[in-house]
């Protein structure tokens, strides 16, 4: 599977906010957009003047990042979010909230995106007791989302460095997280309300609709 393997501070560099994408570097000193704010390249300083169209691209390139996806999967999520109906912009974010590689995110059981969306394809989690390695399947309401019972034996060393670098995460209202038996109940699904992160879906719908 097609993935990206650059820098990821560069991104975050690139769109001028946190991303997150590399787990707890992103809140300590390390922090590559601490250190220089400004877009990488030698013309990363420059002032430039933005046009409608750069615009509402940097915003879906955010958006893409910020989940970790690809070009041609955020595509699909956005064909699949026009297909339904509410507000188009809406139901894409919260599409992408549904997806399990997020979910375990925001359970606090992967530091970053990315490592998360690694346990899920290597089979530690399970969805109402099935073992579900897809890190894009979408969680409904009422699912059962937890840590195998192999991993929690197998790995408890590397569970714990996981929770501990994610202690004091804000678990979103829509997520149950029982940090006891490392599961968790999706008592609903999300909502725009519960997306903290500063998107503009409205500037995404506006590009692909041209």
């Amino acid at each position: 599977m097609a993935r990206y393997t650059d820098a990821s501070c560069r991104l975050c560099r690139r769109e001028g906010t946190k991303l997150f994408l590399k787990g707890s570097r992103c809140f300590g000193e390390k922090c590559a957009l601490s250190r220089r704010a400004y877009a990488p390249g030698q013309h990363g300083q420059a002032r430039k003047k933005q046009s409608e169209y750069s615009i509402q691209l940097r915003e879906k390139q955010k958006a893409k990042r910020y989940y970790g996806l690809l070009e041609g999967q955020f595509h699909k999520y956005f064909e699949m979010a026009s297909k339904m109906k509410g507000v188009t912009g809406e139901e894409l974010l919260n599409l992408l909230e549904r997806r399990l590689d997020n979910v375990v995110y925001r359970m606090g059981l992967g530091s970053s995106r990315a490592e998360a969306r690694q346990l899920v394809t290597h089979g530690h989690f399970t969805i109402n007791g099935k073992r579900v390695d897809i890190p894009s399947y979408l969680v409904t309401a009422n699912d059962v989302v937890a840590l195998c019972e192999k991993t929690k034996s197998a790995s408890s060393t590397k569970i714990d460095a996981i929770l501990s670098s994610t202690n004091g995460r804000t678990v979103p209202e829509w997520i149950d997280f029982d940090a006891d038996k490392l599961s968790a109940n999706i008592v609903r699904l999300p909502n725009r309300a519960d997306i903290d992160f500063p998107i503009e879906e409205h500037l995404i719908v506006e590009l692909y609709s041209k």
